[in-house]
C-alpha cells in the first residue's frame, strides 16, 4: 500500500518572546519554544493514523502544518499524488465546530463556499443540489441548510462542519480533536460517521485525540507524541497489547475500566514541564518511574521493532541488548 502523506523530520519552533522594549530594558533574551521536535511519520492511503498525547504536546501544531496553516521551521510535508495526478486534496476539521463555522452565514452558503471558489460545479443550481447533497449524506435535511449555526446542537454543527470539509472533495481529511467539544453518546454518533465516509469515499485520515478509546476506535495506526516528539508509534493492536513505551502505558492507564474502578497505576501522573524549558536527556524522565542517569542526560534515538513498531526509549533498548538467561531444565 502506498503512503498517502510523508513527513520527514518536521520541526516547528515558535518565537515567545516578550515585546522588543521589555526585553531591552530587562535584558532578557528572545524564547523560543520548539512545538514539534524533529518529527517523521506516513500515512498510507486509505488508512487512519491518529496522533495522541496530553495537550500541549504538538498534535494540534502537527495538523496545522500539514494542512499549511503553519509553515515549518525545518522538514518536509509530502502528499502523494492524487486521483487527479496532482498531490492529494486535504481538508481540515477543527475541535470546535461553532468557533470554525461564520455564525453570520447560513449553513448552505458555508457549505456552499468550497464549490464555489473552487469552481467545482457549473452554475448556483447545481452548487445548492450538491449542498442538499452534502447535508443529507452527514445525516441532516437539505431544510437545514437555511438555518444558521446557532440553530444546532453541538454534534450537528460538527455534521456541518464535515459536510463543508467534503465540500472541497478532499482525498486527506486532518481531522483535529472532532469529537473533545460533544457529549459522549454524540462522540460515538461521528465516530461512526467519520468511518462510514471512510469506507464509502476511500478518505484516508490523520486522526488528532487525547483520547485512547476514541482513536482505538478510528486508527489503524497510532503515533504517540510528549513534548513535540513522537515516543512511540504502532498498529494499533500491538500498541494496545504491548505498549514500549512507559508514557504509553500512562496514557493506557487512563481509559476507565468497570471491573477495576480503583485499580493501582504502575505510573503516577504529575504536570508536564514547560516546554519552554524541557528536561534534558528523555523528556519524559522527570515523570518516569524507570528513568536512571542515562535518561537524565542522553537524549533517546527512535528504535524499530520486528513488529512494525518503533519506540525511543532507552530502557526498552536495554531490555532488547540484554541477552535473555537460559532456564534451568527441571
Amino acid at each position: 500500500m502506498s503512503d498517502a502523506l510523508t513527513v520527514n523530520d518536521l520541526t516547528c519552533n515558535f518565537d515567545v518572546s516578550a515585546p522588543w522594549l521589555n526585553r531591552v530594558l530587562e535584558r532578557k533574551p528572545r524564547q523560543f519554544v520548539r512545538a514539534v521536535d524533529d518529527i517523521s511519520f506516513t500515512v498510507p492511503m486509505g488508512g487512519c493514523l491518529s496522533l495522541v498525547g496530553e495537550s500541549g504536546c504538538g498534535k494540534s501544531t502537527v495538523a496545522r502544518l500539514v494542512t499549511g496553516l503553519y509553515h515549518a521551521s525545518e522538514g518536509e510535508v509530502r502528499f502523494a499524488p492524487g486521483r487527479s495526478g496532482e498531490p492529494l486534496s486535504a481538508q481540515m476539521i477543527f475541535q470546535d465546530p461553532f468557533a470554525s463555522l461564520n455564525p453570520r452565514w447560513r449553513v448552505k452558503n458555508i457549505i456552499a463556499e468550497p464549490l464555489r471558489e473552487l469552481k467545482l460545479r457549473n452554475s448556483e443550481a447545481e452548487v445548492m443540489e450538491r449542498v442538499g447533497e452534502l447535508l443529507r449524506i452527514v445525516g441532516l435535511a437539505p431544510s437545514d441548510g437555511s438555518k444558521f449555526p446557532h440553530e444546532f446542537s453541538g454534534g450537528q454543527r460538527q455534521r456541518i462542519s464535515i459536510a463543508r470539509a467534503l465540500a472541497g472533495e478532499p482525498e486527506f481529511l486532518v481531522c483535529d480533536e472532532p469529537t473533545s467539544a460533544l457529549d459522549v453518546s454524540v462522540q460515538a454518533q461521528i465516530l461512526n460517521l467519520m468511518r462510514k465516509l471512510q469506507d464509502e469515499m476511500g478518505l484516508t485520515y490523520l486522526f488528532i485525540s487525547h483520547d485512547m478509546s476514541v482513536v482505538r476506535h478510528m486508527s489503524d495506526r497510532i503515533a504517540v507524541m510528549y513534548l513535540g516528539r513522537i515516543v512511540e508509534e504502532a498498529d494499533t493492536e500491538t500498541l494496545f497489547a504491548n505498549p514500549r513505551h512507559p508514557y504509553t502505558r500512562l496514557l493506557l492507564e487512563t481509559i476507565p475500566d468497570i471491573a477495576e474502578p480503583k485499580r493501582q497505576r504502575s505510573i503516577t501522573a504529575s504536570e508536564v514541564p514547560s516546554p519552554l524549558n524541557p528536561p534534558s536527556g528523555c523528556t519524559f524522565h522527570p515523570r518516569c518511574p524507570l528513568a536512571d542517569a542515562r535518561c537524565k542526560s542522553e537524549r533517546p534515538a527512535m528504535r524499530g521493532f520486528s513488529d512494525g513498531s518503533r519506540a525511543a526509549c532507552h530502557r526498552v533498548e536495554e531490555a532488547l541488548a540484554s541477552p535473555a538467561k537460559p532456564t534451568q531444565a527441571a
